[in-house]
């Protein structure tokens, strides 16, 4: 079915997109003196996983890599238990995961997030609202604290 005349069929953020994508700006801004270790930065060269994130900081908030969240929700996992840091992972809501029952394992709080985040591009600074995309899921903020 054709859309019509002067519409642009939605598109979806899904799997099938790259990770390049920021956190939308009015939940960044509930972390901003947070500790980020995964900013989308491209002149951040270090890897978020090799720092010790609870040694300086006591609130960390992560939105790891949605392709490949396992190593962050692990990272967060072992800064909370050695150094009891609260740790904010912003993920996609998928309960079938492995990574999502070691953080209920954990004890983490899950604070479901209403309807699809737009997220902006890394390239077009644009909210994605904006180019007609939005996520495909529903996502989680995963609390450890």
């Amino acid at each position: 079915m054709q859309p019509a005349q002067g519409r642009q069929e939605p598109q979806v953020l899904g799997d099938t997109m790259s990770d390049q994508w920021e956190t939308p700006d009015w939940l960044m801004s509930l972390f901003e003196t947070w500790f980020d270790p995964c900013p989308l930065d491209p002149l951040w060269k270090t890897s978020g996983l090799d720092l010790e994130w609870g040694k300086f900081h006591d609130q960390i908030f992560v939105n790891p890599p949605y392709s490949d969240p396992r190593p962050w929700v692990e990272k967060a996992i072992s800064e909370h238990l050695e150094y009891g840091s609260t740790v904010v992972l912003l993920l996609k809501h998928d309960s079938s995961t492995q990574w999502y029952r070691r953080l209920h394992e954990e004890g983490a709080r899950f604070l479901l997030i209403e309807g699809r985040l737009k997220f902006k591009s890394m390239d077009e600074k644009q909210y994605c609202r904006n180019q007609n995309l939005s996520c495909s899921f529903p996502s989680v903020l995963a609390v450890l604290s």
